[in-house]
């Protein structure tokens, strides 16, 4: 329950990038996780992974909670602004006036961050249980939070949401003092006294709104998944070669969901978002069906689906693995708080500027009574999952050393939550001592740039507990002009 308190607070301060290892620590810190995890780690990855065992003798059951990972990635990354932004989320988090920063600093970071493009991640595994025997394989099954987030805003969406009824864009604005209302010209010159009175901004000649926010897309999902797995071994030829096959499930809650795009064919929006985003929609052409308030605890889903996973490896000479494997087909079905969108004229807003590095707080800005965006309701909307495909092969020698690489690839890179473009990463881990392996590797592609992951884990009573950190890029804790930040962690995995 405490968790998810902060995961609201943390995610709607900033919402997180996907990506391809899952919620394991221990593959973050390499980069590669197809043919590595093992356990309820593998399911969403590769389910057929189940049938090779733990990996240590009498050691049959596997379980673990409280994995965390989160990550942030933008080509405009440099450590000042990433201080900065650490600063505005522990701010939002737990206020502490020490670490404000001066809010034009924050804007020009912001303006730079949203017209940039920026991908963010988060994951949480709330626990997590596996069986593995030679006759009837391996069984998995584990609850995991979700949070994925991407976004790129053209100057005139950076410029309306940053800025709100005080924007350039505006001619002129509204000024209330007392029960009088006051029309000025937007000058760039106008008082302090005067600015904090501004009621609305207009446009002396209103714009369509696909104009405004053409170039403009963003894409949001926060899911709660309860996933089933099977993995066994199917043929085998001792010391030469084992087949196995897999296949997995997963039921779908989920919180929120926001896909906006506008381009030179118009603007498209489907949005579906708990009530703890404590958005107040505008009261004409509402939703057919809507939430309850929040009133803190867990949040109430506004949509539910599933996802199937199907998978196959082979090793060979106990020595090579390779796998291959589809995740995540099917979909959700949203039928609370649905809206789509009205391409209207805009003339006057009257939403306030934000006041911090919170750029989730965008979906506010667009949605809340006021703001830029004319609702409609809908009855329910349908999305396909964020599925992917994926490929991988590693070389191993005993416990001691594991090399290898993974390619991912997105069936819709459009869809909410998914991968961008198809990632390749190398990677592997070294057991120096019995009670210590270091991961290191490369993954790079498309948005994210050339990333180092590395990784420590501590292996302790011969596999009977775990525990470790890791970050996908090591080089962001070094460069000046690093352009991404992240951490993945996890202290409570047991074999028995």
């Amino acid at each position: 329950m405490k968790f998810s308190l902060l995961c609201i607070a943390l995610l709607s301060s900033f919402s997180m990038f996907s990506q391809t290892q899952g919620v394991a620590y221990t593959a973050v810190g390499k980069g590669v996780a197809t043919t590595f995890l093992t356990d309820y780690q593998c399911l969403g990855v590769n389910t057929s992974a189940l049938g090779w065992g733990t990996g240590y003798e009498k050691k049959k059951f596997t379980w673990g909670s409280s994995e965390f990972g989160f990550g942030i990635s933008s080509d405009v990354i440099n450590k000042t602004r990433l201080q900065n932004f650490g600063k505005s989320i522990y701010t939002a988090i737990a206020y502490d006036s020490t670490k404000v920063i001066n809010w034009k600093d924050q804007q020009a970071a912001i303006s730079e961050y949203a017209q940039a493009g920026i991908s963010m991640y988060a994951d949480y595994n709330w626990g997590g249980l596996a069986f593995q025997g030679k006759i009837f394989g391996g069984i998995a099954f584990n609850v995991r939070e979700n949070y994925q987030w991407y976004s790129k805003l053209s100057q005139n969406a950076t410029n309306l949401i940053v800025n709100g009824k005080v924007s350039n864009l505006f001619d002129s604005v509204d000024v209330k003092i007392g029960n009088i209302t006051t029309r000025i010209p937007n000058t760039g010159h106008i008082s302090p006294d005067s600015l904090k009175n501004v009621v609305s901004g207009t446009m002396t000649i209103p714009l369509p709104i696909s104009q405004l926010l053409h170039g403009t897309s963003i894409k949001m999902v926060w899911n709660r998944s309860y996933n089933l797995g099977y993995g066994r071994k199917v043929f085998g030829i001792d010391s030469v070669i084992s087949i196995y096959a897999g296949i997995g499930g997963r039921i779908i809650k989920s919180m929120a969901m926001f896909d906006l795009d506008a381009t030179a064919n118009g603007i498209e929006l489907h949005s579906s978002l708990t009530s703890s985003y404590n958005i107040n929609y505008q009261s004409v052409l509402s939703a057919v069906n809507t939430v309850q308030n929040y009133n803190g605890g867990i949040p109430p889903a506004v949509g539910s689906g599933y996802g199937l996973d199907f998978s196959a490896s082979a090793i060979l000479w106990n020595k090579l693995k390779v796998a291959i494997a589809v995740n995540n087909i099917g979909s959700v079905t949203y039928d609370r708080n649905v809206y789509t969108i009205k391409d209207t004229l805009i003339g006057n807003i009257g939403i306030n500027s934000l006041t911090d590095l919170n750029l989730s707080k965008s979906v506010n800005q667009l949605l809340t009574k006021g703001g830029l965006l004319t609702l409609k309701g809908q009855e329910k909307y349908k999305l396909a999952n964020a599925s992917t495909f994926r490929f991988g092969a590693s070389y191993h020698i005993r416990k001691i050393l594991g090399i290898g690489f993974d390619v991912v690839a997105p069936f819709n890179s459009e869809n909410p939550g998914n991968i961008k473009n198809t990632i390749v990463s190398f990677g592997g881990d070294l057991r120096i001592f019995k009670w210590l392996q270091l991961s290191c590797g490369y993954f790079g592609g498309g948005i994210y740039k050339n990333n180092m992951p590395v990784g420590i884990n501590f292996i302790l009573k011969n596999g009977g507990y775990e525990c470790g950190i890791s970050s996908r890029d090591a080089l962001s804790f070094f460069q000046k002009d690093a352009h991404s930040l992240s951490f993945a962690m996890g202290f409570a995995r047991v074999r028995f």
